[in-house]
């Protein structure tokens, strides 16, 4: 029997007080409903994107085009899930972190969900916060899959396409933000470990990954 999301995720995971308008870089992972695999597979320690995994890596690189103060940084897909870093700049645009191993791959520049495409809708006016930047992807790419489910018959989802809640990670220094890229980086290699891959907990309770990933960034 799966996990049920809605049971193990509506407590809230945010730092209390903390204002997540704050310019700066966090470390995200977004999981779909029931850890469903769905963008693809990881063959020989590196993932290969199906067409739902390419439209999500397009709509996470246009992000910066549609939403002026938010910036990107290293980022990958996974079967059911997304790790990725999200740079708050502000009104004034921060000093850069660097740049991150996120360019789209070769194979889908020219595709329908490629990166070629200009970027719909209207960028906010208001400040935007973390949440708001997951939220919109989240809403994105789900409209999107939709899509892809009539057209292109991609595998329908279990009645939404991610979990209620994201897992988040403040970056608060340089050595923080090195090792979180590499950890983002090899995670295809980490697959057989991942606490995220179902085949490491199938038939057993739901790993709490607030406490795993606590672990990888305790500075």
């Amino acid at each position: 029997m799966k996990p049920d999301p809605q049971t193990h995720h509506r407590r809230s995971i945010r730092l209390r007080g903390y204002d997540y308008t704050r310019p700066g870089a966090y470390f995200v992972t977004i999981c779909t409903q029931n850890r469903e695999c769905l963008f693809g597979d990881v063959i020989g320690g590196e993932m290969q994107l199906n067409g739902a995994g390419g439209m999500v890596w397009s709509v996470w690189d246009a992000l910066p085009k549609r939403y002026p103060d938010v910036d990107i940084d290293a980022f990958v897909v996974m079967p059911n899930h997304i790790h990725g870093i999200i740079v708050l700049t502000g009104p004034t645009p921060a000093a850069p972190v660097g740049a991150g191993p996120r360019a789209c791959p070769e194979e889908l520049h020219g595709q329908p969900w490629g990166v070629d495409g200009q970027p719909q809708g209207v960028a906010p006016t208001s400040r935007m916060s973390l949440p708001d930047v997951v939220h919109r992807f989240k809403s994105l790419t789900t409209a999107r899959y939709c899509h892809g489910v009539y057209e292109r018959a991609w595998q329908p989802f279990p009645g939404r396409l991610w979990q209620r809640n994201y897992y988040e990670h403040i970056i608060r220094n340089e050595r923080a933000l090195q090792r979180i890229r590499e950890y983002i980086i090899n995670n295809p290699l980490r697959w057989h470990l991942d606490v995220e891959n179902p085949d490491n907990w199938q038939g057993s309770k739901t790993p709490d990954a607030r406490v795993y990933y606590a672990s990888i960034w305790e500075e």
